[in-house]
């Protein structure tokens, strides 16, 4: 079972227990992050918008770091021309805790707890 995720305008593909770096997020470590399904797989692939509002997917803040240096230089040759500047990535690391089609699991299990009462109530 795995879904594909959209983070930050980039598409993850996560599994339960998955760690995954995203671009910054505002949240705090710790915090629980829902995260926007694109697709999801288990037997089947659900891929339609109505059937992925179904679709449950949370990760757990685990830390904001940043990440390496990337160095740019512009030069033109002859010219004098040379430029150098640098970046650094904000990252957060998220951490899947939960990965589940959430609608259709939970009309099963309430029938079922339903039927064991009227058993029950019947004997």
């Amino acid at each position: 079972m795995y879904a594909v995720v959209e983070s930050g305008g980039k598409q993850y593909k996560v599994e339960m227990g998955t760690a995954l770096l995203v671009d910054r997020l505002d949240a705090k470590e710790g915090d629980k992050v829902a995260l926007r399904p694109v697709m999801f797989r288990d037997k089947e692939v659900v891929a339609e918008p109505k059937e992925l509002e179904k679709v449950k997917v949370e990760a757990t803040v685990a830390e904001h770091l940043r990440g390496p240096k990337i160095k740019v230089f512009k030069y033109k040759p002859k010219k004098g021309y040379r430029r150098r500047a640098g970046h650094r990535s904000e990252l957060t690391r998220l951490e899947v805790t939960e990965l589940k089609m959430g609608g259709a699991a939970k009309k099963p299990a309430a029938k079922k707890t339903e039927e064991k009462k009227e058993a029950g109530d019947g004997s």
